[in-house]
């Protein structure tokens, strides 16, 4: 049975995450857009367009195939259900953390204070709610997506915006590894369209390296909080003066 199917569907979510549109593939190479949209609507992909495909991704094709299984099995986004729980649980929102990001049931009892006998009951709480799938010898296989997106105006959501990024932004923002942005301004569509497949390309780029990262020893990590956000917006004071 041919694989070119499920290789030109990984390559449209790949492209999709990254906010790459047919158009910016066809300019990258060097062909139509028509032609790029038959290409996968025809499945008709050679290894060296597939390499050229990859180079756009900014993947070699080593790294796209070890991605191309987890792109279509990976849970994306949770149910209602789901984020209540981890929610309500924040040893459970943290445990599900480590797990997304490559840690080890060992590792996880060394750094944090939860018993062995907890964080065997934390993994198959995960594994009940089927974030992951749980092992021999306290193994498991993640389930959830690095780029997991929450449900808008949901648990997750809420959480985030009200708890999480408050805290966030009211670090001093002085370490070394640390970087504060903000600008305003007045854009044109096209420059708006511009910047947010640009967000979503930098968003894309800093998932993929927490991916590769989590294969590295935790003494080699250091936790970063990244925090990118944009819409139309105006301080309150200005918009008071507004005829």
């Amino acid at each position: 049975m041919s694989q070119i199917p499920k290789i030109c569907d990984a390559l449209k979510t790949l492209l999709r995450e990254r906010g790459i549109t047919y158009r910016d593939l066809a300019a990258s190479l060097d062909m139509s857009e028509a032609n790029v949209k038959r290409m996968f609507s025809q499945h008709s992909l050679s290894l060296a367009r597939l390499e050229e495909i990859c180079r756009v991704l900014h993947l070699s094709l080593h790294d796209f195939f070890a991605l191309a299984e987890p792109v279509n099995s990976e849970i994306t986004q949770l149910s209602l259900e789901q984020e209540q729980q981890l929610v309500d649980s924040p040893t459970l929102c943290l445990v599900a953390v480590c797990v997304r990001d490559g840690w080890s049931y060992e590792e996880i009892i060394e750094h944090y204070r939860i018993s062995e006998h907890e964080c065997v009951q934390l993994l198959a709480q995960l594994d009940r709610l089927k974030l992951l799938q749980l092992l021999p010898g306290n193994k498991y296989k993640v389930l959830i997506s690095r780029n997991l997106r929450w449900i808008p105006g949901g648990p997750l959501e809420r959480f985030i915006t009200e708890d999480v990024i408050s805290k966030f932004l009211q670090g001093s923002f002085t370490e070394e590894e640390s970087f504060r942005f903000y600008l305003r301004g007045s854009y044109s569509q096209a420059s708006i369209h511009h910047l947010q497949r640009r967000l979503e390309q930098l968003t894309a780029e800093a998932e993929e390296l927490n991916r590769v990262d989590a294969k590295l020893p935790l003494g080699q990590r250091t936790h970063i909080g990244i925090l990118m956000a944009m819409r139309p917006w105006e301080l309150s004071q200005f918009q008071q003066l507004r005829r």
